[in-house]
């Protein structure tokens, strides 16, 4: 989770006609798995959940705006005791659903440890996101972060820590400690 962490503080559909799919492989290692944590966030869950927060807290506010604009929240990680329990083919049955024109990868992280991130992005064009997907392999945890609809690349760190997605600190965080 550490490099998911990094990934998506370096990056983070509405018309995602090759929606991804997780492959049922996928879902089987949830038997394998000592911890998983299963997120499913359609468009209506996401506006009941928006209900939730309040405008007078600021943090909260710009959650629900950020919300308004998002189909869905998907997030499959599965933490194992020991190496082995997954393969790369896993990891490659959703890497290969990325691989059309509209969908670019913005970060490709290799590591001799076995640790590898990939932060896809699909452009609409128009300055915003039109969807995010994250796959974060790591040697004894696998996580995939699918965010779907458009998305304001400023306005993505308001996501960092809610629904499933690993907290992390952005520039902007960072700047406003000092």
């Amino acid at each position: 989770m550490k490099i998911a962490t990094i990934a998506l503080a370096v990056a983070m559909l509405p018309a995602w006609a090759q929606e991804i799919k997780l492959p049922v492989n996928l879902e089987a290692l949830a038997g394998k798995a000592e911890e998983t944590v299963s997120v499913s966030m359609d468009r209506s869950m996401l506006q009941l959940a928006s209900r939730f927060l309040h405008d007078k807290d600021d943090d909260q506010a710009e959650v629900r705006k950020l919300l308004a604009g998002l189909d869905g929240i998907y997030v499959r990680s599965f933490q194992f005791s020991q190496e082995g329990e997954y393969s790369m083919a896993d990891v490659e049955a959703v890497r290969s659903q990325l691989q059309s024109p509209a969908w670019g990868r913005l970060v490709g992280v290799r590591s001799k440890r076995g640790d590898n991130v990939d932060v896809y992005f699909k452009d609409t064009g128009n300055g915003h996101l039109g969807g995010i997907v994250v796959i974060a392999a790591e040697p004894k945890e696998l996580t995939i972060v699918n965010i779907l609809g458009t998305l304001d690349p400023e306005k993505l760190a308001d996501l960092s820590g809610e629904f499933g997605i690993p907290k992390f600190e952005s520039s902007k965080t960072r700047r406003e400690a000092r």
